[in-house]
């Protein structure tokens, strides 16, 4: 059994840019990718038992449809994959525009509306934009992003989170039932000095990664370069932050029947020959109990 905010490694699969985890209570595992190697992962934990398929291009988040299989959200577009076959059907290209681009994280609303982002690949252009995608079709949201994470949205559905990793910013805005935004503000942001304390490095307290939103509305922010995950209340108040032993977390995820068993993807991307030395496990699949559940996975209902 994991323990209260003890993370332990649970799959050492020693992953580029592990990403995008997500609960699947369809069949009680974990689901999340690694980008850099182009795979969609699954973890058992009842087993520990593993599987692995090898994506289209880049995978950067995947999400579950309500009618089964997934959305996967890759360099080249959007994929629908079936997990019994193995296969990638192309849904949409979404920036064939923009070759330097790919899509990052991405998430799914109450009412099953798709929301992501995409960034620079090289990650130096403002090229990233934050979509949403339903029975209407594809919209851009926001821009000026060169790396996104996110989104995630509140228990009530009324507070929409993003990410502007580069900037170290989470933003908030009010979003409305026909799955508009406004009012995009700041909600919380990394101090480059690392006052919190924690341990810290040549990034500070590293970058906001990806977001998730538990079932009283706190927001859990994977830290890339930062050691760990920070725990936001819902005014944004820094309020606790979970270390790891690995520098790269980049997403949480809720999971086990009670929503209280976190699993954490981290990478190994950016890190020397020194730092692998000094973390073997970068890049593994980490769990730990949390005292708060998370929501429950929502499903895409309109593919």
């Amino acid at each position: 059994m994991t323990q209260l905010f003890q993370p332990t490694c649970v799959l050492d699969l020693r992953a580029t840019l592990g990403e995008g985890p997500v609960w699947s209570a369809r069949d009680h595992a974990l689901w999340f990718v690694d980008i850099k190697q182009k795979r969609v992962h699954r973890y058992d934990p009842d087993i520990g038992s593993h599987q692995s398929f090898l994506a289209p291009s880049e995978p950067g988040f995947l999400a579950p449809k309500s009618r089964g299989g997934f959305v996967v959200g890759c360099k080249t577009g959007l994929y629908d994959f079936d997990p019994k076959t193995g296969t990638f059907t192309l849904l949409s290209h979404v920036e064939p525009g923009l070759p330097t681009n790919r899509l990052n994280d991405g998430f799914v609303d109450a009412r099953g509306r798709l929301w992501f982002g995409s960034m620079d690949d090289d990650e130096e252009k403002p090229t990233g934009r934050l979509y949403r995608y339903d029975a209407r079709g594809l919209k851009v949201m926001d821009d000026d992003y060169v790396i996104t994470n996110g989104p995630a949205v509140s228990p009530d559905g009324k507070t929409l989170y993003h990410n502007d990793t580069l900037k170290k910013h989470i933003y908030a805005f009010d979003l409305d039932d026909h799955g508009d935004i406004h009012n995009k503000r700041l909600f919380a942001q990394l101090d480059a000095t690392g006052k919190t304390g924690g341990k810290t490095g040549a990034h500070g307290e590293g970058y906001m990664d990806g977001p998730i939103v538990d079932s009283q509305g706190q927001v859990w922010v994977g830290l890339f370069f930062g050691w760990g995950v920070h725990v936001y209340a819902p005014d944004g108040t820094l309020i606790r932050k979970v270390d790891l032993p690995v520098s790269n977390v980049t997403k949480i995820a809720f999971g086990g029947r009670d929503l209280k068993t976190v699993y954490a993807t981290t990478a190994a991307k950016g890190l020397s020959a020194d730092d692998l030395k000094s973390q073997p496990l970068a890049g593994g699949l980490f769990s730990f109990r949390s005292d708060v559940a998370g929501q429950p996975q929502n499903e895409i209902n309109f593919l």
